[in-house]
């Protein structure tokens, strides 16, 4: 098998040390925009399996020439990328997958090249992070599971394993990100109708072994596909994990406009947009830094198996790798993402066009897959209140 990996950053640093380390793999290649970055990535990993390329994706004839090279191409690039690496994977014949991006609707102008994928023969899977992307894998497992599906609940959390104040929490990626799933809206299902609900809403306490309490609330992007995928749904909403308190923080900061992108105010004849000045102020207090992260996943998939009421619970609780110092986030992340190009490789998966994970990711080999690299997920499946491990 022969990966080719689109951005030497956090994840494409982590999918390429992945797929080195993997049996299967050949040969491994890392572009970007700056040959000398990828290149400090490449000798870092320190594999014979690994090159650098010097590739700008915006220029299509570099992209496509980098692409022929490979099997699988990975797309770990900003998701404004997201569309041109589809279409021209789709031209040149190469399967991709990428990390998401439902902000603009980046993955729904995705998945409009399902036809043009299929004839082209090629896989195309987007939105394979954690959230969305692992959850969308396990939801589609325990659908898969059930006669019938009736509601899907979702909770996820990067949060720090030792908070501090004031905010209890250390961004894992873009503060900036985290302002538009703070603000926007949330779409969920409820009675089974399409709705949405005000983001950080509907505050509600969780707990997870070795961590709580906590507390998990509405925010925008988490449901991602899932309410195409599975329509007839009744009940389906994702919430975020914090450490309590932080929601009602947040919608004090929300509720006077220091996050909105739409806001100016006039200081001195200045036109000056408060999130700007918000966000560089924040960015050093919350910066992770070397402190230790944690990932908190549960999906819990109800409905019906066999005329019982029946419903399989997902938990993961992974932790930042002291060895390699690589975080939590990344670790969940950037597996799942070089699991799922290595399932296309070698023939795991066949399907072709573009489909979301929850559609094409065989659960059962994802999660022993995930387990070999240190991220445990562990299944629940409880039957008419009868528990069984």
């Amino acid at each position: 098998m022969k990966i080719g990996v689109l951005g030497s950053g956090l994840m494409g640093k982590e999918a390429a040390r992945d797929l080195t380390q993997s049996e299967g793999v050949k040969q491994v290649g890392l572009a970007d925009i700056d040959l000398l970055r990828a290149q400090e990535v490449c000798d870092q990993l320190n594999s014979s399996k690994l090159t650098a390329y010097q590739v700008d994706a915006s220029n299509q004839d570099e992209l496509a020439k980098f692409m022929r090279r490979f099997d699988v191409i990975i797309n770990a690039l900003f998701y404004s990328f997201n569309e041109v690496v589809a279409r021209t994977a789709i031209e040149v014949g190469v399967s991709s997958v990428d990390l998401g991006g439902h902000i603009g609707h980046v993955t729904d102008k995705v998945l409009t090249y399902h036809e043009e994928a299929n004839q082209a023969q090629v896989t195309i899977i987007p939105d394979l992070g954690v959230a969305p992307g692992m959850i969308n894998i396990l939801s589609g497992y325990g659908v898969s599971k059930l006669d019938q599906t009736k509601a899907i609940k979702l909770y996820v959390g990067g949060i720090p394993v030792k908070p501090e104040p004031p905010l209890e929490y250390n961004h894992v990626f873009s503060m900036e990100g985290v302002f538009d799933h703070y603000t926007d809206p949330s779409l969920i299902i409820r009675n089974g109708s399409v709705q949405e609900v005000p983001s950080l809403s509907e505050v509600e306490p969780i707990h997870f072994e070795k961590f709580g309490p906590l507390e998990a609330f509405h925010t925008s992007g988490g449901t991602s596909t899932l309410s195409l995928s599975y329509p007839y749904l009744s009940t389906l909403e994702y919430k975020t994990i914090r450490y309590p308190g932080h929601a009602e923080k947040f919608k004090l900061l929300v509720d006077l406009n220091l996050t909105r992108l739409d806001y100016h105010v006039d200081i001195n004849g200045h036109k000056v947009n408060p999130r700007e000045v918000f966000l560089k102020v924040l960015d050093p207090i919350v910066e992770l830094g070397d402190r230790e992260d944690a990932v908190l996943l549960r999906v819990v998939v109800e409905g019906e198996k066999d005329g019982q009421s029946t419903s399989h619970i997902f938990e993961m609780t992974t932790y930042k790798d002291r060895d390699t110092n690589v975080t939590a986030m990344a670790r969940a992340t950037a597996n799942t993402i070089s699991v799922v190009a290595q399932m296309i490789a070698n023939g795991t998966i066949t399907t072709k066009g573009v489909l979301p994970p929850e559609k094409m990711v065989p659960g059962k080999q994802y999660i022993a897959e995930m387990k070999k690299r240190g991220v445990t997920i562990k299944e629940k499946v409880s039957i008419n209140k009868q528990t069984s491990v």
